[in-house]
């Protein structure tokens, strides 16, 4: 596929996961906040998009069944999605823990937009982020403040100390330096994310 079509599929996709992240439904609080300030930013970041490097991470071996569940529920993105998941820079980037041995095949994100990313933003990250079934995201924290839009999966997730199910379509907002975890269970979790405010510094495990 030639460089100018990937483009095409990245900038519609983009198109797809800035509506489902937005969503139609206002959020209150610090959550809303957040969703209206990373909107304009991501809107202002719009712009041809460089060329995308995949990187054949394991964690694509999920790719079918999530677009299958995503086709249920949020049909314009899976339909955007599909033919430029597998090409999109999933990766994964935390030391290794012996703890959780197999942690870095089965969970990848793919930044779209960032200071790395194939639409260049130093104000602002949004990408996805992928986890296969029965995996464990242990407690993590970060200087920039997080937001996730769940699109497939009903992870248990941990913010500070509260633990609860969240579900498709679900906010999850991270303060900056919140300690959170994320617990998936039979389905794998596919969620759109952003950051803001401290991007150069990278998560560490609490």
């Amino acid at each position: 596929m030639t460089d100018i079509a990937r483009s095409a599929q990245l900038t519609t996709l983009l198109a797809a996961l800035r509506r489902a992240f937005v969503g139609e439904v206002g959020s209150e609080g610090a959550a809303g906040d957040e969703l209206h300030r990373v909107a304009k930013l991501i809107a202002a970041a719009d712009q041809q998009p460089g060329p995308l490097h995949p990187t054949s991470h394991p964690v694509t071996a999920h790719l079918p069944e999530v677009l299958a569940r995503a086709e249920q529920r949020v049909p314009e993105l899976a339909a955007a999605l599909r033919p430029i998941a597998s090409a999109l820079p999933w990766r994964y980037g935390y030391a290794p823990r012996a703890d959780a041995p197999g942690l870095e095949s089965a969970m990848a994100w793919a930044e779209l937009i960032g200071p790395l990313a194939p639409i260049v933003s130093h104000e602002a990250c949004f990408g996805l982020t992928l986890i296969g079934p029965h995996s464990f995201y242990p407690p993590h924290r970060h200087p920039a403040v997080e937001l996730y839009r769940i699109v497939v999966g009903d992870p248990q997730w941990t913010v500070a100390t509260s633990t609860s199910a969240r579900s498709p379509g679900a906010l999850i907002f991270h303060d900056r330096d919140v300690v959170h975890a994320m617990r998936t269970g039979d389905e794998p979790l596919l969620a759109i994310y952003s950051w803001t405010g401290d991007l150069n510094t990278s998560s560490v495990w609490a």
